[in-house]
Order: structure tokens, then C-alpha cells, then sequence
């Protein structure tokens, strides 16, 4: 019984997947100009079967054409498959990676897609392509139907033509990617909701709660204090719903409950946990808060040593506004949340540091770092050093891998470090050293007033070279400044 109820199961889950797919248009070279032609607004896919990110957008971009394609006006999804039948397709269009985006109108492409790469996300992107950047609320019932999103809403109420009108259709064109914006001049409309020339920001109902407004009230200069700024400010409130496609709204010093945010099946469950941190956010303005989901940050939980969340109650984590990492040891509540702010404010905490461990021995030419040694090998080693931040699966890590080795060799007799350091299982000082890629290099000078910087040269041992040579704190004993071998006195 047990083992055909698995059965049922995995083919419901199949059936979902196949009928999500099927919301993505697959074009060809044959079909491509011809169906986007039928479509007001597309977004396109370019990709190859074989790419790995291409594999990990396929099942986010089905789910979002399944949204798309019952919006009023729909927005289509379509793929070109590179490697076959869109070949002549992608070299028109000039793709030289995977997976390349580009939106399209009426069948001309538009412009590139710079937007999330995961379904809410490509969803809200792709519908603030459609129709103007702010829609017109003619009525009450549109009013009252605008201000029902499951969204923040920003609704400009104009009796006249002022400069307040002007400036927020500015807005709403500079910000459609990111927020929904209505606007309204209708008598009755402005009578129901008694406001003549404002700008105002509207919470959505699942988000509303005792400790902040429901709507906010644009009340700045302009010039002083932007209408961008007011609703940047404003936006995610006093506890933010932190997803992966917002997490740069959240500035530090941060503190984050991790939980099971679902406002779909459980909006209730949800407001429980988000409404205890909202009480202590409201008592700590100078922290950011926010709450996240334990599934979607398994990752960021794992940078934080958090292997898995268990239980109903929230796990909290933060940074202090040196980007340092921090755990709630103590069980969730509000003294115990409060407590731990204020801590980490204060600096009483022990800051957690994901590290491997310390090397036993580290005299060789290349110097291993770690997370807790990169203070006493980097920062505090009152030495120039040369550092590299790899991933041990990284191709063009392994290939640099004996050349850093040789260059180490070559200037062990320097007054100058050459490290290294796997970015994947080391923290670092993230402020100083930001990490995109693999691998990244970056030059220490010795005097710890100067700020690291990063390295863009060539990668052949003779460009590593010439480069330290150059930028020694003291001019090296086998090179000149130039990075010529010098003469050795006979």
C-alpha cells in the first residue's frame, strides 16, 4: 500500500513538472520569428542542455510562464535550444553565453533581461515590462481591487497637475522593476480614499500588523529627500520578508529569524513568529530585521554552521555592520531576541567564523589560509601578500594551482606572502575582500592603511612577477621594479 502511494506520488510530481514545462514555448529557427510575433511581450531563454545554470533556471522559469501566461495582458516564456534546431537563431541575436535572457516585444527583441533568476521574481520582473510603469485607478472598484495586492502598492492621489505628479511618474518609471505603482485622479476615487496630492505607500492586508502603519504618507521635499529614497525606506517595513531576490534591501547590522515563511498555506503560522520580531524591531531602530525561510537559505544557514533548522521556532542569525557573523544560541523568544541584539550591538559576542582547521604546518611556499588564521596570515602579518580565493572544483583554479605554487617557490626568499584560500569553506573579511568569482586575487600591502586591491593581470608565473615586483612595499632582491632577474654581484 505504501509502496503505490510513493508511486502516485512521484507521477503527480512528474505530471506537474511536464505541465510546467509545457508553459514554455519551445522555438526553432523554423518557428521563432513567426510565434513571438503573436506575443505583445516575451522573454526568451537561450540556452545549452549541457549548462549547469541553465539546468538550475529551467524548472524556476517553467513555474513562472505558468503565472505569466494567465495575466491580462499574458506574458509568454519561450527557449531557443543553441546546440540544435536555434543555432542560426542565437548567432542572430549574438549570444555568447548560457543562458542568455533577452525580452522581446512583438516579435523585435527589446532588451536584455538583467533581472532574478528564480520564479516570484522573473514573475514580478516580466509584469512590470507590461503596459505603463503606473496604472490608472479610474475607479473605486480599481482603487479598492489595487490596494487587495499581495504586495507593497504605491499610489499617487493628484487633484491637479503638480510637481509631486511629475516626480512620481519619474519614479515609477526609474522603479516598475521593483515596485507596483497606481495612480488616481477621479473625484470619487479621491473622496473614498481622502487623499487630494499625496504619495502613499500601502502595505498589503497579510503584512499589516499592530506596531507600524498600515499605509505611509510621502511628506518630504523632494530635492531633500527623494520619493525613491521615501519608498526604499519604507518598502519592507520594520520586519522585511527577506527572499533571494531581494536580499540587497537588507543592510547591516542585520538580524534575520529563519523559520517556515509560507503566507500561501500557513499566512497565520507565518505572522505568529514575524509579529514577535516586529515587538523587538520596534524597540531597536538601528538593527535591520528580517525574517526568512529555512528551506529557501539552506545555504546561508550553513555559512552560519547551521546545518538544519529544526523545530517550529525560528532560528536567528546576524551581522553586526562589519559584516561579522552571529548565532542566537538560546531558545526564540523576545527577551532572549532582545538580548541578542543588543549583545552584538555591543560587541559581547564571540563572532562565529566557518573555518577549516588551522594547518599544523604552514612554512611552504604557498601560504595556506583559513577562516580562524586569515587575521594573523593576511591582515595582521605586517607583509605584502599575494592572495588567491579559489573553489577546489573551479577549472581555472586547478590550472593556476601549480603556477601559484612555482610563484611561491620563486619569492620564498621575499619579504612578500603568496596565499591561498578555498572561498567555499573559509570566511574572510568580506568588506575588504569581495568575492564574485573563483579565482579572485587580490594585492595586501604591508601597511594596513592601504586598502587591498584586487588583481586583473595575466595569470602566466612572469605577469604574477612583474606585478609583485612593481607593487613590493620594498623593492625585491631578485627583481627590479620593472620585474627584470637582477645581475647577481660576481
Amino acid at each position: 500500500m505504501l509502496g503505490s502511494l510513493k508511486i502516485v506520488l512521484l507521477l503527480g510530481v512528474i505530471y506537474l513538472c511536464k505541465a510546467a514545462e509545457e508553459d514554455v514555448l519551445d522555438l526553432t529557427d523554423s518557428d521563432f520569428s513567426t510565434v513571438l510575433g503573436q506575443h505583445d511581450t516575451a522573454l526568451v531563454m537561450f540556452y545549452a542542455p549541457w549548462c549547469g545554470h541553465c539546468k538550475r533556471l529551467k524548472p524556476e522559469y517553467a513555474v513562472a510562464a505558468g503565472v505569466l501566461k494567465n495575466d491580462d495582458p499574458p506574458v509568454a516564456l519561450a527557449k531557443v535550444d543553441c546546440t540544435e534546431g536555434g543555432k542560426s537563431t542565437c548567432e542572430q541575436f549574438s549570444v555568447s553565453g548560457y543562458p542568455t535572457l533577452k525580452i522581446f516585444r512583438n516579435g523585435e527583441v527589446s532588451q536584455e533581461y538583467n533581472g532574478p533568476r528564480e520564479s516570484n521574481g522573473i514573475v514580478k520582473y516580466m509584469r512590470a515590462q507590461v503596459g505603463p510603469s503606473s496604472k490608472e485607478l479610474k475607479t473605486v472598484a480599481d482603487y479598492e481591487a489595487f490596494l487587495n495586492k499581495d504586495e507593497v502598492v504605491v499610489v499617487g492621489f493628484f487633484e491637479k497637475e503638480t510637481d509631486l505628479k511629475g516626480d512620481f511618474l519619474k519614479a515609477a518609471d526609474k522603479m516598475r522593476e521593483e515596485v507596483v505603482f497606481g495612480h488616481a485622479t477621479s473625484e470619487e476615487v479621491l473622496e473614498k480614499a481622502g487623499f487630494k496630492n499625496d504619495v502613499v505607500l500601502f502595505r498589503p492586508k497579510r503584512l499589516q500588523n499592530k506596531f507600524e502603519d498600515s499605509s505611509v504618507v510621502y511628506k518630504g521635499d523632494v530635492e531633500k529627500y527623494s520619493l525613491k529614497a521615501f519608498i526604499k525606506d519604507n518598502y519592507h517595513g520594520l520586519v522585511g520578508i527577506r527572499q533571494k531576490d531581494n536580499i540587497r534591501d537588507f543592510t547591516d547590522p542585520l538580524v534575520v529569524a529563519y523559520y517556515d515563511v509560507d503566507y500561501v498555506k500557513n499566512a497565520k503560522g507565518t505572522n505568529y513568529w514575524r509579529n514577535r520580531v516586529l515587538k523587538v524591531a520596534k524597540e531597536l531602530s538601528e538593527v535591520t530585521f528580517a525574517v526568512s525561510d529555512k528551506d529557501d537559505f539552506t545555504h546561508e544557514l550553513n555559512e552560519y554552521g547551521i546545518d538544519y533548522a529544526k523545530g517550529d521556532k525560528p532560528v536567528v542569525a546576524g551581522r553586526d555592520a562589519d559584516g561579522n557573523k552571529f548565532v542566537m544560541s538560546t531558545e526564540f523568544s523576545i527577551d532572549n531576541l532582545v538580548a541578542f541584539t543588543k549583545d552584538m550591538l555591543d560587541g559581547k559576542l564571540e563572532a562565529f567564523i566557518k573555518s577549516e582547521a588551522i594547518p599544523s604546518y604552514n612554512d611552504g611556499p604557498v601560504k595556506v589560509a583559513v577562516g580562524k588564521n586569515f587575521k594573523k596570515v593576511v591582515t595582521d602579518s605586517h607583509r605584502d601578500a599575494l592572495i588567491e580565493f579559489y573553489a577546489p572544483w573551479c577549472g581555472h583554479c586547478q590550472k593556476l594551482a601549480p603556477i601559484w605554487e612555482e610563484l611561491g617557490d620563486k619569492l620564498k626568499n621575499e619579504n612578500v606572502d603568496i596565499v591561498k584560500i578555498d572561498a567555499t569553506a573559509n570566511d574572510w573579511p568580506k568588506t575588504q575582500y569581495d568575492v564574485s568569482g573563483f579565482p579572485t586575487i587580490y594585492w595586501k600591502p604591508s601597511d594596513k592603511s592601504q586598502k587591498p586591491v584586487r588583481y586583473n593581470g595575466g595569470r602566466a608565473l612572469e605577469d604574477f612577477v612583474k606585478y609583485v615586483a612593481e607593487h613590493a612595499t620594498d623593492e625585491l632582491k631578485g627583481w627590479d621594479r620593472n620585474g627584470k632577474p637582477k645581475k647577481e654581484e660576481l
